[in-house]
């Protein structure tokens, strides 16, 4: 059975028109039906299945779903609410995007499948990159894994021009050393939305992202 019906793509279409306050007030318990509430389930679903694999995952799904307001305080755009619903399923949740885990945004045009390490401290970033100059040969085995590739491609993030010496000569047979991040994307089709078997497309990514979150979680 599916979590979603049209209206939850239909919802986001209509936001996108009017993205003001009035309008979600009056359209508020449509918002609670059509999405709030079946995301929570799917989420809840997601949480279940992936403890019985990572009995790390300790958490709630109101300890991973983002809030659909914005943040507007210092954007220009200032329309008070989000194009697409998020949740964030590590054993940390929503409050610490270092931890590696499965980052998930739904919207009407597509599901965008996320993960890894998207904001390190400056000692978890020092922690893996040191963990990577050790065991560089580990760290291809994973990035590299067929199923991992399929989904995500390869890892993604911004990188420093500058390095620590200590790292230089390791950047050179990695170059992955230099990223500030260490995260990976997937984006499908948001008609995949309304589909009976959605949770088991997300786990099928879950699944596929597991060898490098686990690595990645080790060395912070």
């Amino acid at each position: 059975m599916a979590h979603f019906d049209q209206d939850f793509i239909d919802f986001f279409k209509d936001l996108s028109r009017n993205n003001n306050r009035e309008w979600f007030q009056e359209n508020k318990k449509r918002y609670e039906k059509s999405v709030k509430k079946p995301f929570e389930a799917l989420i809840s679903e997601l949480i279940g299945r992936m403890q019985q694999k990572d009995d790390r995952i300790q958490v709630a799904p109101k300890d991973c779903m983002l809030r659909i307001n914005r943040d507007v305080r210092f954007a220009k755009d200032k329309t008070p609410y989000n194009l697409h619903y998020t949740a964030i399923i590590s054993p940390a949740g929503k409050k610490d995007k270092s931890i590696p885990g499965l980052f998930l945004r739904l919207s009407a045009e597509e599901v965008a499948v996320m993960g890894g390490c998207y904001g390190p401290s400056k000692e978890q970033l020092q922690n893996l990159r040191k963990a990577i100059m050790n065991d560089d040969a580990g760290f291809k085995k994973v990035i590299s894994n067929k199923k991992f590739v399929e989904k995500y491609g390869k890892i993604r993030g911004e990188e420093h021009k500058r390095l620590p010496k200590e790292f230089a000569a390791a950047a050179e047979k990695q170059p992955l050393i230099a990223k500030k991040q260490f995260y990976y994307v997937a984006n499908l089709d948001g008609q995949i939305i309304t589909k009976a078997d959605l949770a088991d497309t997300l786990m099928e990514y879950w699944e596929a992202a597991r060898p490098v979150n686990d690595y990645l979680h080790k060395s912070l």
